[in-house]
C-alpha cells in the first residue's frame, strides 16, 4: 500500500512539474535564423525548454504580446516576470539584425517602440498568427462592440483574416490592425483604404 501511495505521489509531482516554473531572463536582442522561434531564442536560462517552438517568423520579424509570451513560457515550465512591464517583444531575422554591442532589454524595446516604422515594412510584418487569441472590434457610429476569437490564419497590419468567435463558433471577416487586435465592419474597410492610400 505504501509503495502504491509513493508511486501516486511521484506521478502527481511529475504532472505538476510545469507549475513550478524556473525563472528566465528575456534576451536583450532576440533573433532567430531559421524562422522557427523557440524559447531559447527569446530567453536566457530556458534549459530543457530551449527548443520549444512558440512561433513561426515568415518575414524580417515577428511580434509577440508580452502576456502571450508569458503564457507560452509558463506552459513549458519557465517563469518570465517581465520586470520592466514590456507590452511587446520583437524577434528579428538574425541575418538582417544589425551588429551591435549587448544592450539591456529596456534599450532594445525602446528602440522597437519609438523608432518610426515605414508603412510598407509594417504591412509586411505579421502581427497575428494562426490560433492567436484576437480581440475584434466592430464600431458603427458611437457604438463599439468587441469579441474575442481565434485567428484562422496569419496576417500583417491591413491584411484580411478570418477570426472564429469563441462563444458562437461563427467566423468573422476582419482586418488586422495591431498585434492581437483586428477590426470588423466599417472600421475594417477604413483601415484597408488608409493603408492602400499610403
Amino acid at each position: 500500500m505504501r509503495t502504491l501511495m509513493l508511486a501516486a505521489a511521484v506521478a502527481a509531482f511529475a504532472f505538476a512539474a510545469p507549475a513550478f516554473a524556473g525563472p528566465v531572463t528575456l534576451k536583450a536582442n532576440p533573433v532567430n535564423s531559421d524562422g522557427r522561434v523557440t524559447l531559447g531564442d527569446l530567453f536566457d536560462g530556458a534549459g530543457g525548454a530551449a527548443n520549444v517552438v512558440v512561433g513561426q517568423r515568415v518575414g524580417p520579424s515577428i511580434v509577440f504580446e508580452a502576456g502571450q509570451l508569458q503564457g507560452l513560457a509558463r506552459q513549458s515550465g519557465l517563469d518570465w516576470a517581465n520586470p520592466t512591464g514590456l507590452r511587446r517583444v520583437v524577434v528579428r531575422n538574425a541575418t538582417l539584425a544589425p551588429e551591435a554591442p549587448a544592450a539591456s532589454a529596456d534599450a532594445v524595446v525602446t528602440q522597437v517602440t519609438s523608432r518610426p516604422v515605414p508603412a510598407r515594412s509594417a504591412y509586411a510584418d505579421r502581427v497575428i498568427s494562426r490560433n492567436d487569441i484576437v480581440e475584434v472590434a466592430y464600431q458603427v457610429g458611437g457604438v463599439r462592440l468587441t469579441i474575442s476569437g481565434r485567428a484562422e490564419g496569419n496576417a500583417a497590419v491591413g491584411q484580411r483574416l478570418a477570426v472564429r468567435n469563441l462563444q458562437s463558433n461563427r467566423v468573422i471577416d476582419a482586418v488586422a490592425v495591431a498585434p492581437g487586435q483586428a477590426a470588423a465592419g466599417p472600421a475594417a474597410r477604413a483601415s484597408t483604404q488608409q493603408l492602400a492610400a499610403r
